[in-house]
């Protein structure tokens, strides 16, 4: 079995001679280890209706109960079509989320942080880590901008059609009248790059600030240059980070989170390729309006899917995976 022999790699006294050598067949074990799993799950759900079939026709089971199985199966079934979406090599990869208001001032502010409770909330009940990049508060309410990195298995994967514009509308809590406000906020997901993938960076292509840090983070970063921020010359990509009270670590996440937009600017470019060979282009650009949240409504709309959902507060708590699922699979037919 191809894991078992790789797991005895692992065991050599030398394998960690080559960190880089030694982080690639980790996370191919943990990869493969992840789909046998999806494999059989789905193998062990069908068996079992295959056998309560055989007992619902010698008259041992209810009908009740098989149905009950057949759901159940059902179930697995699609989550394994699912999780098919999610072939590509980067899917595997944690993810940085980062979320800017756009134009409309404090409502826009504030949107953009109701999002970022939502992914961070979404994050938490599907027990992967988050971990504060970059936070700096609106002026009135909300935030300028956030950064977020959410580790765990198929995170980039999860939420790679996340990217975007998410459109508001509500009545404004900020207007004295209570109009209906309509405030947009743009979502940009990068896969977070590792020892797998090479990225060079020409360190004379980069211009470096250091600023104090602002938001939450204690006293610490508001008192000392410890936040960093890059210019790639090239390319015209920012990045900033002040996670850590460290200007040294801050600079060397700083680098990752560049070479995690580089990459991701790469794949871009190559699935716009492909849509060209292949003579269709895609029908959702990335950067385009993708879902609207009605609040008055009750409504909960993804332009691509066309999924639709009422339970408002449920979606904004961070119950988002069937919007995730609806999307990927959208985006998978428009390829």
């Amino acid at each position: 079995m191809q894991i078992e022999e790789e797991k005895k790699h692992s065991l050599d006294p030398e394998f960690w001679s080559d960190p880089k050598r030694a982080n690639t067949i980790l996370k191919r074990i943990k990869d493969k280890e992840f789909w046998l799993k999806k494999y059989q799950t789905t193998a062990d759900a069908v068996g079992d209706l295959e056998v309560l079939f055989e007992f619902y026709e010698m008259g041992d089971v209810t009908e009740e109960e098989l149905e009950n199985q057949y759901l159940i199966s059902k179930e697995v079934v699609d989550q394994l079509e699912f999780t098919s979406t999610l072939s590509e090599p980067e899917d595997s990869l944690d993810c940085i989320l980062k979320i800017n208001p756009g134009a409309g001032g404090t409502e826009s502010c504030d949107w953009a942080s109701m999002l970022l409770r939502m992914y961070i909330m979404w994050a938490e009940k599907s027990g992967h880590k988050v971990r504060q990049l970059v936070y700096q508060e609106g002026e009135t309410a909300g935030i300028k901008t956030a950064s977020i990195e959410i580790t765990g298995d198929y995170t980039y994967g999860m939420l790679k059609g996340e990217n975007g514009v998410h459109r508001l509308v509500r009545p404004s809590p900020f207007n004295a009248q209570g109009k209906r406000q309509t405030s947009f906020a743009s979502v940009f997901v990068y896969p977070m790059v590792d020892d797998s993938i090479e990225i060079e960076v020409n360190p004379a292509e980069i211009e470096w600030d250091t600023f104090r840090a602002s938001g939450a983070g204690g006293q610490h970063v508001n008192k000392t240059e410890s936040a960093v921020r890059l210019r790639h010359l090239p390319s015209g990509v920012v990045v900033e980070c002040q996670e850590q009270r460290s200007q040294h670590k801050n600079r060397d996440k700083a680098m990752k989170m560049l070479k995690s937009e580089l990459y991701k600017l790469e794949i871009e470019k190559q699935n716009a390729a492909k849509a060209e060979v292949e003579g269709e282009k895609m029908k959702n650009e990335w950067g385009s309006q993708i879902r609207s949240y009605v609040l008055d409504d009750k409504r909960i709309k993804d332009h691509r899917s066309n999924h639709t959902v009422h339970q408002v507060k449920r979606v904004l708590d961070g119950d988002i995976d069937d919007f995730l699922k609806a999307t990927l699979m959208a985006l998978k037919n428009m390829l």
